[in-house]
């Protein structure tokens, strides 16, 4: 088996995450070897060209002439650092959701946060007078704001949760979103204001949605039904029922995982029991407790 064949057949087996991480990669890989023949035959108009085929355009009107770039904006890339930065978040709260909730609503909240990211640019686009007179030649472009939504929907679903971080230590996920954030908007008077304001879109959607999920309401349910039956149809999510049990290995690394994130759950939960007492537990935190308890007799 060739190397080509290896990367099929990797991502033909590998769940939504492993996709996602593939075709992002696989779309900057080919606007890298376009832009070498762009410059070889010295077509200096060839990266813009690029741009406005796959980017988002800030004007509406120009959207209805390219519908496509309502997706193909969240997969593309022109900057290494860009998808370097936006890949290693994907990956690692990537991780985090599936372990949480499943692979169908990493992709549906991965692809809905990233059209809630772009449909508050061109918004903003529209209706601020700061950008009057840029509108016509913006474009937005990185898998940001999708990735975005996955961040702030860990940090609602599991606020109290701990992951470490070089330098820091033990950090809870409501303070990596509140930070996130934060700096998205102090930067936006000062540079990229557009690429925020989609990142911010992106977090709002990623905030909407798990706060509902989390109250018993699916809002992108109607959504999720069409891409299951879509990807179905495409024979592109035919094996997600064995993704998880593929390997001996991988079943205990995943069930390891999961006790040490429950773990860590109820460790929080009782820190605050002891600082503020059983009544200042929410609803959820509650059910969480009494579920480990029933597990433990």
């Amino acid at each position: 088996m060739n190397i080509f064949d290896e990367i099929k057949e990797s991502f033909r087996e590998g769940n939504y995450l492993s996709k996602l991480i593939y075709i992002n990669l696989g779309v900057y890989a080919l606007v890298m070897i376009l832009r070498i023949f762009f410059f070889f035959f010295q077509w200096e108009a060839g990266p813009l060209a690029l741009t406005k085929i796959l980017a988002l355009p800030a004007d509406p009107f120009v959207l209805l002439t390219r519908p496509w770039t309502l997706i193909t904006s969240m997969f593309f890339h022109q900057d290494f650092f860009h998808i370097l930065f936006n890949l290693l978040w994907l990956f690692w709260f990537g991780k985090m959701f599936v372990q949480f909730l499943d692979e169908k609503k990493l992709l549906s909240i991965y692809l809905l946060g990233g059209l809630m990211g772009g449909l508050f640019y061109m918004l903003s686009y529209s209706l601020f007078p700061v950008f009057a007179d840029v509108r016509a030649n913006a474009y937005a472009f990185g898998a940001s704001a999708a990735v975005s939504a996955i961040v702030i929907g860990m940090a609602v679903y599991s606020p109290n949760l701990k992951i470490h971080l070089m330098f820091l230590g033990p950090v809870s996920l409501k303070y990596i979103g509140i930070v996130y954030v934060f700096l998205d908007l102090v930067q936006l008077p000062v540079s990229n204001s557009g690429g925020h304001i989609a990142h911010l879109g992106g977090a709002f959607w990623g905030y909407w949605y798990v706060a509902k999920l989390k109250k018993g309401t699916n809002i992108a349910a109607g959504f999720e039904r069409f891409l299951s039956s879509l990807l179905t149809r495409f024979r592109w999510g035919r094996k997600l029922s064995v993704s998880y049990k593929s390997t001996t290995a991988n079943s205990d690394y995943d069930y390891n995982y999961k006790k040490r994130v429950e773990q860590a759950e109820i460790d929080a939960i009782l820190e605050k029991i002891q600082r503020s007492g059983y009544a200042s537990l929410s609803a959820d935190e509650k059910e969480k407790l009494f579920s480990y308890g029933n597990k433990k007799k």
